[in-house]
């Protein structure tokens, strides 16, 4: 750091995004990406949209919005779009938590949660997982604080019943539950149609995984009105023009073509659960995944050892190494081809390490 950096950032330790080669070709499974390209209306869109770029987006982002909210069965002031659902976690904490209002979340979680916490200032919470990596969900109960529960959760993979999620809201009446559903298209429930019934609930969701558009950056919040309000006072004093043209014209075309997603999402699907018999024939423990990932693990092979001998084969995956889950893995679910070589190599490594 120079010696500039400003000492109420002394201790803040950054997000590590997952690797993103530059020169080796890999199969890449490791940042959880679609490995469907977007309808060929977005590309058409983006390209389109590319010729105005010397104007000024519209930051209510009107059109975007009013397409969504048809889709999910909401009103377009339910609705704030923001610079992936990242940007939206962060106007949460800065809109929701103060040195009085804490920050609550699971010790394994989004990684992210810990990092707004630290850089916003606000104290927070983490509330142990059970053994088996699940929630428990009566420990989020008068939880004195904003609640951020990613589900399904990552890198778990592991989805709360939208009914328990309605339990947490119950007992925390007068604090913010937020419900990061990063995943919810890959078989979890959303909560999206809990927002009327409860005015402390806002979920957030992106276009990164199920709609094949990470690197445009589309994210979204969905609450009452109010809260809505809340968070676009915190936009309008950071960045009025947070999406960019391209990215909203792109929103539109594959709102437009959702299907297409919804196939691909359900296809990515079908290969989860083949990938998770074979490796489960293989001798590995795998989550209960709801999400375009799995988390597993082996008796005979750490999780370190598996990641670096995959590296070397072409193969990347997601090592933590955070004591609670260092022996796990998460395997992104890319290809029915991608996945089927994956398991060939693992089960020659399986192999060679008895």
């Amino acid at each position: 750091m120079s010696r500039f950096f400003s000492d109420k950032y002394a201790e803040l330790k950054a997000y590590v995004p997952g690797e993103q080669p530059k020169k080796q070709q890999y199969i890449k499974l490791n940042t959880n990406e679609n490995p469907f390209p977007p309808h060929p209306a977005v590309v058409k869109a983006a390209r389109e949209a590319a010729g105005k770029l010397e104007l000024y987006p519209e930051p209510e982002c009107t059109e975007l919005r009013e397409t969504l909210a048809g889709r999910l069965g909401v009103s377009p002031d339910e609705l704030i779009m923001t610079n992936g659902s990242d940007e939206i976690l962060n106007f949460a904490f800065m809109a929701f938590c103060d040195r009085h209002i804490p920050a609550v979340f699971a010790d394994i979680t989004y990684g992210f949660y810990p990092v707004y916490g630290q850089i916003n200032l606000v104290p927070y919470r983490e509330i142990p997982l059970q053994e088996d990596l699940t929630i428990r969900i009566k420990d989020y109960f008068q939880s004195a604080g904003t609640i951020f529960i990613a589900n399904p959760n990552a890198p778990t993979g592991i989805a709360l019943r939208r009914d328990e999620i309605a339990e947490i809201l119950q007992q925390n009446p007068y604090n913010v539950v937020v419900v990061d559903e990063a995943y919810v298209d890959f078989g979890a429930e959303s909560c999206v149609p809990l927002i009327r019934e409860y005015d402390n609930l806002l979920v957030t969701q992106t276009f990164s995984k199920s709609r094949s558009m990470a690197g445009a950056r589309l994210g979204f919040g969905v609450a009452n009105p109010e809260i809505i309000r809340d968070l676009k006072t915190i936009q309008y004093s950071t960045n009025p023009y947070n999406i960019d043209r391209m990215t909203m014209a792109t929103g539109i075309a594959c709102l437009q073509n959702d299907e297409y997603n919804m196939e691909n999402c359900r296809t990515i699907m079908t290969t989860r659960e083949r990938t998770r018999d074979a490796l489960e024939k293989l001798g590995f423990e795998v989550t209960p995944s709801k999400t375009n990932f799995l988390f597993a693990r082996h008796p005979d092979i750490s999780g370190e050892e598996l990641y670096l001998k995959l590296k070397e084969r072409g193969i990347l995956i997601r090592h933590f190494s955070v004591e609670r889950i260092k022996d796990y893995n998460r395997i992104t679910i890319g290809s029915q081809e991608d996945m089927e070589t994956v398991v060939r190599v693992i089960g020659e490594l399986v192999a060679s390490d008895k």
